[in-house]
């Protein structure tokens, strides 16, 4: 399978009509229906949360409010040509939607795999992540 890059990922002090919006979204840039899957830390400890569906062209807001980690974690696959966006930390997801928490033993506990790409808020309170087919495109901040 191809592996679709990740075109941009930057920080995006979302406003509408003045006022600020903080939220973890994620924007398809491709042609195709995207499947998204998060994951991040919580009180309860790692959480994996999926699938938003993300049509082409469209943004999907998968954590509304302040972002409460610093770190947060992204594994997504083109529904039409079975691309993905993916990295090296290993977390768990389903079939279906789901909400897992805990990243380990995913197979005994009746889980898939897969690797999730890190991002690094910085801690800002919202954060943007472009997903695009455009091979050679690096991720940058604003």
């Amino acid at each position: 399978m191809k592996c679709l890059i990740i075109a941009g990922a930057f920080l995006a002090p979302l406003v509408t009509a003045g006022a600020a919006h903080a939220e973890f979204r994620v924007c398809n840039g491709t042609q195709n229906l995207v499947g998204v899957a998060i994951g991040y830390r919580a009180a309860e400890g790692w959480i994996t949360e999926g699938w938003w569906q993300v049509p082409a062209a469209t943004c999907a807001t998968l954590i509304e409010g302040e972002l409460q980690s610093r770190y947060y974690y992204l594994y997504a696959e083109d529904a039409a040509r079975g691309g993905r966006w993916a990295g090296d930390i290993k977390m768990c997801v389903a079939e279906n939607e789901f909400k897992i928490v805990g990243v380990q033993d995913c197979y005994a506990r009746g889980y898939q795999q897969m690797g999730f790409k890190e991002y690094d808020t910085g801690r800002q309170g919202s954060w943007m992540v472009q997903l695009s087919d455009t091979p050679g495109t690096q991720e940058s901040q604003n």
